[in-house]
Formats: C-alpha cells, sequence, structure tokens
C-alpha cells in the first residue's frame, strides 16, 4: 500500500520559512517523478513545484519561483519543499503527489498525500 505522508506545515507571519516534507512508503521513490500542488480555499488545486525521479530537473510554478525549492533524497524515500519569503497568498493546504506517468510533457499524478496545512498571515 503506497502512503505519502507530509509534515512540517503550521502557521507563520509574511516572510518566514517553512520546510515541508515527504515520507513515502510502499513504493521505490526513487523510480518516480514527484511534485507538490496546492489548494487554497475557494480554489483549484495548483502546480507548486516537481522533480524528476533522479533529482536532475525541476519545474517551479511562476508564482513560487526563486522562493521555493524542491529536493528529494531517495536514500531516506522523501522529497521536501523548501519555502522562503511566504506570503499570504501561499496560504493553502500542500500536497504531496508521486508518478511515473509523463502525457504530453506534463504528470500525470498516480498518487497523493493527505495534504498538510500552511498558514501565511500579514
Amino acid at each position: 500500500q503506497v502512503q505519502l505522508v507530509e509534515s512540517g506545515g503550521g502557521s507563520v507571519q509574511a516572510g518566514a520559512s517553512l520546510r515541508l516534507s515527504c515520507a513515502a512508503s510502499g513504493l521505490t521513490l526513487s523510480t518516480y517523478n514527484m511534485g507538490w500542488i496546492r489548494q487554497a480555499p475557494g480554489k483549484e488545486r495548483e502546480f507548486v513545484a516537481r522533480v524528476n525521479w533522479s533529482g536532475t530537473s525541476t519545474v517551479y510554478a511562476e508564482s513560487v519561483k526563486g522562493r521555493f525549492t524542491i529536493s528529494r533524497d531517495n536514500a531516506k524515500n522523501s522529497v521536501y519543499l523548501q519555502m522562503n519569503s511566504l506570503r499570504p497568498e501561499d496560504t493553502a493546504i500542500y500536497y504531496c503527489a508521486a508518478t511515473k506517468i509523463i502525457s504530453q510533457g506534463q504528470p500525470v499524478w498516480q498518487y497523493w498525500g493527505q495534504g498538510i496545512q500552511v498558514t501565511v498571515s500579514s
């Protein structure tokens, strides 16, 4: 049974930093592309960042580029999202996701975590 478990969320002031972690079990993380997706209240899910299976390629949403960094440690079966210079508009539930499926250059996420809340106040 595949499980992705997020941790590290919380409530912070604007300008602060948080580091989200995603621990995977039931799959060999090193063979999966990994990503972070978020959903703000009343909005649809929004792609944040992704990293390929080897960690050599990353993609970011324009809204987080330069502030967020995705990384992975395949030996620890974990993926991370370092979030700096947080803004109130970053407030959302953040989901970790995994996939081997890339369709027309875009990942089709196969597995999802339960999500973790990040709240940024001004």
